[in-house]
């Protein structure tokens, strides 16, 4: 067992060496010599680790689903380990602690900083911090089953284990074709997104890193003000990636030949309304402080950065009335549609939570009546709602948990954090949502927390980004028998 993890973590870790290339080479466009030398040193460390890891260590050989879980979890954790090299090695972080937030936060798209400024930067190091992000949006998990002879059967295993939904969505009957499917699609959105983003007032290198970030529904920028600084073309064209990106890329990729797939799939138009409803009340909230087009699309970019759990932003809601503070710490629970890049519950379980609650109320009045659960047209079995309220179950425990832990270490090692910071953190590192209130906020960073919160809210970003079961079991026996 332990020789077939490590074959897969080891493939994993040289897919992250080799993606720390481009940033390498970034830096020698830029004149960073010093920068771009120690960021391929820190290459050459994490694929040589990787490939004694897969060719020395591993075996190959077909995954069991304990073995699937096992590798998702376990590879996330190693992928941080080793991106933290080019942080470290070239001083841009110099802290263990800090380094390794940066690197989680990059890989599960969190977008959560302790860089109070990225353009001071160098710019091969902010075109790692994007890159970290683009990889962990689809999911470097899903990009090995593409291409290690693994996948036959083993693959669907591990595909399992990051699917939020309760079975993966396959486009053709093996799953590696639905993988290089998924990301050509991946790709050829961030390729139009740079171009249109380029168009405006980006310039090349601002486009790429914001494309990557956005398709990935990560939020990493190359300024300080996020996207508030550019201008409201950017913002538009932002405003429709981050819907696409929220949006379920097998539909999408089914949606190429029939756009009429988009309103016949039930999961879509809860998403919008979602979306149109949380646009609403955000406007309503502010309005008065701008002008109506300014106001429209500011509430509609905070409210699709929030519920595809992007984390970019136009306005400081940190700011906003203590209502709307609430609304927003509750549209971080939300998340996208299953199947996309973002964080978050996804809709397609809170659907489910909401007809299964409508059954067992009509239970209450018709104790001998027969009630099916559907979700669309489509009947939810039992084992599904049971997974489905297992997994809110699960994240609401996490959540309460973490909020107590973060106020609690904030008294004693301080900064001392309010309840409503402690909550909006740990929602937001739950969902990989990014900002959150206070001076954790939009205008803010993560600086000030304290060393012990750091690696908590790394271990929940985690947790979030691969539906909590992966992490979970690894602290169970019977995962090891």
């Amino acid at each position: 067992m332990l020789r077939r993890v490590a074959y897969v973590i080891g493939a994993v870790v040289v897919a992250a060496g080799l993606a720390m290339l481009p940033a390498a080479v970034t830096s020698l466009i830029y004149g960073e010599r010093e920068t771009a030398g120690l960021i391929t040193l820190a290459a050459l460390i994490t694929a040589l680790a990787g490939l004694l890891s897969w060719r020395g260590v591993g075996r190959s050989g077909t995954l069991t689903t304990k073995e699937g879980f096992a590798s998702v979890g376990l590879a996330w954790f190693a992928m941080s380990i080793f991106g933290m090299l080019p942080y470290l090695l070239t001083g841009s972080i110099d802290n263990l602690t800090n380094a390794f937030f940066e690197t989680v936060s990059g890989f599960t798209t969190t977008g959560a900083s302790l860089v109070s400024d990225p353009s001071e930067l160098p710019r091969g190091i902010i075109m790692w911090r994007s890159t970290t992000q683009w990889l962990g949006g689809m999911g470097v998990i899903v990009l090995s089953l593409a291409v290690l002879p693994l996948l036959g059967t083993g693959g669907v295993q591990l595909a399992r284990a990051e699917s939020p939904g309760p079975e993966p969505d396959r486009l053709t009957p093996r799953f590696r074709e639905t993988a290089k499917r998924l990301w050509l699609l991946y790709a050829l959105l961030t390729l139009v997104e740079t171009g249109l983003l380029w168009a405006g007032d980006m310039t090349l290198f601002e486009a790429i890193n914001h494309s990557l970030t956005t398709m990935s529904t990560g939020g990493f920028g190359t300024e300080a003000s996020s996207i508030d600084s550019y201008s409201p073309y950017v913002q538009w064209v932002v405003i429709g990636f981050m819907f696409l990106a929220g949006t379920s890329f097998a539909l999408h990729f089914r949606a190429v030949q029939n756009p009429g797939q988009y309103l016949k799939n039930t999961e879509f138009r809860l998403f919008a309304l979602v979306l149109a409803v949380a646009t609403l009340i955000i406007a309503i909230g502010i309005w008065g402080q701008e002008s109506a087009a300014d106001t429209i699309r500011d509430a509609l970019f905070t409210a699709l950065a929030l519920v595809t759990t992007t984390g970019f932003a136009t306005a400081d809601f940190g700011a906003w009335i203590p209502a709307l503070q609430l609304f927003v710490v509750g549209l971080m629970f939300i998340g996208g549609m299953a199947g996309s890049t973002a964080g978050g519950i996804k809709i397609y379980r809170m659907g489910v939570l909401v007809r299964a609650a409508s059954a067992d109320l009509r239970r209450l009045v018709y104790p001998r009546g027969i009630f099916v659960v559907r979700f669309g047209a489509n009947r939810v079995h039992e084992p599904v709602i049971e997974s489905v309220q297992s997994f809110f179950l699960f994240f609401m425990f996490l959540f309460m948990t973490g909020t107590f832990l973060l106020g609690g270490l904030g008294a004693v090692f301080g900064p001392e954090l309010g309840l409503v910071e402690a909550a909006s953190a740990t929602a937001s590192a739950l969902g990989n949502i990014g900002p959150a209130l206070g001076e954790m906020g939009p205008s803010g960073n993560y600086a000030a927390l304290t060393q012990p919160g750091k690696w908590l809210l790394s271990l929940l970003m985690i947790a979030g980004r691969l539906e909590l079961f992966p992490v979970l079991l690894l602290f169970t026996r019977s995962l090891w028998r």
